[in-house]
C-alpha cells in the first residue's frame, strides 16, 4: 500500500514553478550528488592521513565564514578544496547541459564567483587556500597539501624560537 502512494506520488509530480530541475528522474539524479566524501577527497585524505597528518574534514576554517573547506588544517591556516569539474566550471572539462542551459550556466557563474570570495577572505585573514580539481592525480595533490602542511608549521616554529 505504501509503495503504491509513493509511485501515484512520483508519477504525478510536477516541478515546483522556478524549479530547477527538468523532470523528476533528473531531479532524483542531481539530489543524489554528494556535496562531500566524494571519491577525489577520500583518495586524497587517505593519503594524506598516510603521512601522518591530521586534518578536520567539511570544516569551516572561519568561524562567521559560513562555507565548509573539504580539509582543514587549523594550526596550519591551511584550507583545501577539491572542486568538481561541472560543479566549479573547471576550463578543461565543464560542458554547459543541454537541458535548462541558462539555469545551469548562471549556477555555475555563482559557484565560481563565490569560490575567488571564499578564497579572498580566508587569504586576508591570513590562511593558505589550496585548490585542486577532482581529475588531478590524488597523489601529486596529497604531495602539495602535506609540503605546504609541513612548510607552514616549519615557519611556525622557526617564529618561536
Amino acid at each position: 500500500m505504501a509503495n503504491e502512494k509513493q509511485e501515484d506520488s512520483l508519477s504525478s509530480w510536477t516541478p515546483p514553478a522556478g524549479s530547477w530541475a527538468s523532470s523528476e528522474a533528473r531531479r532524483r539524479n542531481m539530489q543524489a550528488i554528494r556535496s562531500r566524501d566524494t571519491t577525489p577527497e577520500r583518495m586524497i585524505r587517505r593519503l594524506v592521513h598516510a603521512q601522518g597528518l591530521r586534518y578536520r574534514v567539511a570544516a569551516r576554517p572561519l568561524p562567521g565564514l559560513r562555507r565548509t573547506a573539504d580539509m582543514v588544517f587549523r594550526p596550519a591556516k591551511i584550507a583545501v578544496f577539491i572542486d568538481g569539474c561541472y560543479w566549479h566550471g573547471c576550463p578543461e572539462h565543464y560542458v554547459p547541459p543541454k537541458t535548462n542551459p541558462g539555469y545551469w550556466s548562471d549556477k555555475v557563474a555563482r559557484n565560481i564567483a563565490r569560490d575567488r570570495d571564499t578564497d579572498q577572505r580566508l587569504t586576508e585573514a591570513g590562511w593558505t587556500v589550496l585548490r585542486f580539481w577532482e581529475h588531478e592525480p590524488s597523489a601529486e595533490c596529497a604531495a602539495q597539501i602535506s609540503a605546504e602542511v609541513k612548510q607552514r608549521r616549519n615557519s611556525a616554529r622557526k617564529k618561536g624560537d
